[in-house]
């Protein structure tokens, strides 16, 4: 592992465990009214989860994370992040946290929810509630 890589994940654990805390909240409040374990509806799962981290103030906090985080590793941010391409991304498997640093691009992905694909490849996939939040931090 790298030193900016761990330097990221470091500084997530230390001082933004809420944040995590308040993404798996905000996934929770997305998959409580579905009916069964799991929806094939995309859109179901990242409207519902953009909508839940903007009612929370999350969304709008993202960048400044980010930022905090890029400075953990010792680099810093060419122009200042928003909530939006490329920085912030609401996927349908969670928010995705992107920057540029020296060493390539720096990705911090909150997987929420769990891509469930079906033998039949004329079916669509499915999208499952992930226990709990999956960190990953890497550099490409």
């Amino acid at each position: 592992m790298s030193h900016p890589v761990r330097d990221a994940r470091r500084r997530i654990q230390t001082e933004h465990a809420a944040v995590v805390e308040a993404v798996q909240y905000c996934a929770d409040r997305v998959a409580e009214p579905w009916d069964t374990s799991r929806t094939t509806s995309r859109t179901t799962v990242t409207d519902g989860l953009r909508s839940e981290l903007e009612a929370t103030g999350l969304l709008e906090r993202l960048p400044g994370v980010l930022a905090d985080i890029v400075a953990a590793t010792g680099h810093e941010l060419s122009a200042s992040p928003v909530a939006e391409p490329p920085y912030v991304v609401v996927t349908s498997r969670g928010p995705v946290l992107r920057a540029t640093i020296g060493p390539g691009r720096l990705v911090i992905r909150f997987d929420v929810f769990d891509v469930v694909r079906d033998a039949d490849p004329g079916q669509p996939p499915a999208y499952r509630r992930h226990n709990g939040v999956e960190l990953s931090v890497s550099l490409e």
